[in-house]
């Protein structure tokens, strides 16, 4: 992939997503980082189904720390793996109220200190809470990227240097959106709809198109000279 393709690529998906922002709700740092801990191997959908009842419960950081885990757990249960995110949310907001006097940080080392806080979590809470130029790379984007062209990186982080290489560093915290939305309607992970896709004339991913029997093969002028790009 040329930059020109892939600086063309991110264009358009510029173009097409302008107002992509994050489906967690929130109303401030708090909230946002305990939602992102609860959407791994989670829907959003889920998730906002269910922070309600605990930021209820629970609306500040300091009352989170002294939880006890067994109630929490109760009012996650539905966001899957439930004892473990409540053991990570809990202890996340002792360290918060204990070591950052009750308020998130926005730095990365710090951030990533904290229980079930890795580099993507760290990257949506600075990118998003704070502003911050940071690029996520979830299931979406590393699958987005990769049939885009856009990197051939074996893992997030790798994902995360060559896609921000072809960006100016304002428009990272937004590229990230552009990608996960373009992936949960068009760049879909089972069965993309690439006659849908506003960078079909440029992708090099050979489309899937639908035989007569039904079944899914791969199709067009990329196929005979491009190997479909493996699916994470």
């Amino acid at each position: 992939m040329s930059k020109a393709v892939a600086f063309e690529e991110l264009a358009i998906l510029e173009r097409t997503y302008p107002h992509a922002a994050t489906a967690l709700e929130y109303r401030n740092p708090y909230e946002l980082l305990v939602a992102v801990i609860l959407s791994a191997q989670c829907t959003d959908v889920r998730v906002n189904l269910t922070t309600p009842a605990l930021f209820e419960r629970y609306p500040t950081v300091r009352q989170l720390a002294k939880a006890n885990e067994l109630d929490v757990q109760r009012l996650i249960k539905s966001c899957g793996f439930y004892r473990m995110k409540a053991k990570n949310i809990v202890r996340a907001a002792r360290d918060i109220s204990e070591k950052f006097g009750g308020e998130v940080p926005r730095e990365r080392e710090a951030l990533e200190s904290l229980a079930g806080v890795g580099r993507k979590t760290a990257n949506v809470v600075m990118s998003v809470a704070f502003g911050e130029a940071a690029f996520a790379v979830d299931t979406h984007v590393f699958r987005v990227a990769h049939r885009l062209g856009l990197t051939l990186g074996k893992t997030p982080l790798q994902v995360e240097k060559d896609v921000t290489a072809l960006l100016p560093r304002e428009k990272w915290r937004h590229a990230h959106h552009w990608l996960i939305l373009h992936g949960r309607r068009i760049c879909k992970a089972r069965a993309p709809l690439c006659g849908e896709c506003p960078v079909n004339g440029i992708c090099p991913t050979p489309k899937l198109v639908k035989s007569a029997k039904g079944r899914v093969r791969r199709g067009g002028a990329a196929a005979a000279t491009l190997r479909p790009v493996r699916r994470v």
